[in-house]
């Protein structure tokens, strides 16, 4: 499974927007230029998470985008599944007398991965992302 490049962007767009919640709205010319992002692709970008209810757009010569809702509320997995669509590794399967094989790999392998990747995805917030890394991702260091 790969992350492309406009769910990268977005997610990157969302904690630029994130951090800079303060002011009230940001350009997307002065994120594109931080993050050394295309910005017509950043246009793409956040029309999608627009129609999704993730950030708002200003209107007007000075307009930009801010946040639709807190970063506390701002679910990852909402996100990623916006712009990438199912975040699973292989689709579940349909019962359509599938081999009795098929059906073991299935449930053993690939429902799994399918369930970590939810948990992972739908556990993160994006002030997770933008306050400070979990414990779990942090490095204790003894001296």
């Amino acid at each position: 499974m790969n992350i492309s490049s406009r769910t990268r962007y977005g997610i990157r767009l969302l904690v630029d927007l994130a951090e800079n919640r303060e002011k009230p709205h940001v350009s997307l010319a002065s994120i594109a230029a931080r993050k050394k992002i295309s910005l017509r692709y950043l246009e793409q970008v956040a029309v999608m998470l627009r129609r999704a209810g993730l950030i708002r757009s200003v209107k007007g010569a000075s307009g930009g985008y801010t946040l639709a809702k807190l970063p506390e509320d701002i679910i990852v997995g909402d996100a990623l599944r916006v712009l990438e669509g199912d975040m699973m590794v292989v689709d579940p399967l349909k019962v359509t007398g599938e081999t009795k094989l098929r059906n073991c790999i299935h449930s053993a392998l690939y429902d799994r991965l399918n369930k970590q990747i939810a948990l992972v995805i739908d556990a993160k917030t994006l002030a997770s992302l933008v306050n400070r890394p979990d414990s779990e991702d942090s490095y204790m260091y003894f001296i």
